[in-house]
């Protein structure tokens, strides 16, 4: 009996070992480390307790600044890639810099090119850093190959380091959408002429009467300002996807909403509704923030005062569109310049503005009207300068 009873017990010990060890072989999952002969959409970091590269895994891991990748190079065969970078944005292959953004713009480039003629086959670590920000990882993907050349003809020059003209990206879709905008503008002026007057004069914006601002007594939720509103939405997200190509490398918006680059009517229509959003759902901040400041009384004055003049102002984005599309290949640094100055002087113009109608009612010397301003209005200002204006 005791010899049975022992090998029972040594037949279950084997089984729940083989058990065990299936189970661990279905858990081992090994990490895509082998070169590629192209990118992938798999990126390493840096383990600093490790001392070795793992992984990455956007939803796991916090974003870094230098991201690598193992890539695979043929002799005499090219490596063309295209991605857009901000700009200082570097590139190391086995740990040596080949290039380097001057300027935030769509590169293309050949990564075989780029290494001595000894070293062009054999695998070699691609590293791409950004200072400060994560680099747009979703931008880089393998571009066409040039074409070969045919015996007899001259061998053309390297593939250099090239900015892509973004005229060229989407021009016909970024002229559409203006004529879009011109349309709709001229429908809605056609429609409600009091009232599209009424917002769209010079000599009212910076009145110093208080009685001639009719606007501020009026209705805020009617159709004509629902219809501009969407309109100026249109206008700056169609300023957001030409100029500021990069935007969608900030973090909490590239992991809310993940739209490819080259979806640009998505991408469009994306941030138009982002901006109708957050233009619409101002009066819910400003009610909350009323209520705890317990100044409600100047919560539907001060949301009126910023309908009013985020929509005159907006009225001079689809003019920088037009110094995009016309100016963006032989002076693109010009045109993010103006670009720039205009929302910076669209954002800080309705600071001011907010504040000069609301130091009418009561007197911003009051410390307690200033903090609200400064919640309200200030604070916020600092964000979309920051995401909008200063990134680039």
């Amino acid at each position: 009996m005791l010899v049975v009873r022992f090998r029972l017990l040594l037949l279950c010990l084997i089984a729940s070992l083989s058990s065990a060890g299936r189970v661990s072989a279905a858990e081992y999952r090994p990490l895509p480390l082998a070169p590629r002969g192209g990118l992938s959409a798999d990126w390493l970091i840096y383990d600093a307790a490790r001392n070795s590269l793992i992984l990455y895994l956007p939803d796991y891991h916090t974003p870094a600044q230098a991201y690598y990748q193992w890539i695979s190079v043929r002799p005499d065969r090219p490596l063309p890639i295209t991605f857009t970078a901000r700009k200082d944005l570097s590139l190391f292959l086995d740990n040596r810099l080949v290039f380097s953004a001057g300027s935030p713009a769509s590169y293309t480039l050949d990564l075989a090119s780029l290494l001595p003629k000894a070293e062009r086959f054999g695998t070699h670590l691609l590293c791409v850093w950004q200072p400060e920000v994560p680099p747009n990882l979703a931008s880089f993907t393998n571009a066409a190959a040039a074409p070969a050349i045919r015996p007899g003809k001259a061998d053309s020059a390297p593939l250099l380091a090239q900015p892509r003209p973004r005229g060229h990206q989407g021009q016909n879709v970024f002229l559409c959408f203006l004529l879009l905008i011109g349309l709709l503008y001229g429908g809605i002026r056609a429609t409600y002429q009091p009232g599209f007057a009424r917002i769209y004069q010079f000599e009212g914006l910076w009145s110093k009467q208080a009685n001639d601002q009719d606007f501020l007594t009026k209705p805020t939720l009617t159709w004509l300002n629902l219809l501009l509103v969407l309109v100026f939405a249109l206008s700056f997200a169609l300023l957001l996807v030409a100029i500021h190509t990069n935007i969608q490398t900030i973090v909490i918006l590239r992991r809310l909403f993940d739209v490819p680059e080259s979806a640009i009517v998505l991408r469009v229509l994306l941030y138009a509704a982002l901006v109708a959003g957050f233009v619409l759902g101002k009066y819910l901040f400003l009610e909350l923030m009323g209520y705890i400041f317990d100044v409600t009384p100047l919560v539907m004055v001060q949301y009126r005062e910023f309908v009013r003049t985020i929509l005159f102002m907006g009225l001079f984005l689809p003019l920088v569109m037009l110094l995009y599309l016309g100016l963006n290949q032989t002076l693109p640094e010009a045109v993010l310049w103006i670009s720039n100055g205009v929302v910076s002087l669209m954002l800080i113009g309705t600071v001011v503005r907010i504040a000069r109608t609301l130091h009418r009612r009561a007197s911003l010397l009051n410390l307690h009207l200033f903090s609200y301003l400064c919640a309200t209005e200030v604070i916020p200002l600092i964000i979309l300068l920051k995401l909008v204006v200063f990134t680039y």
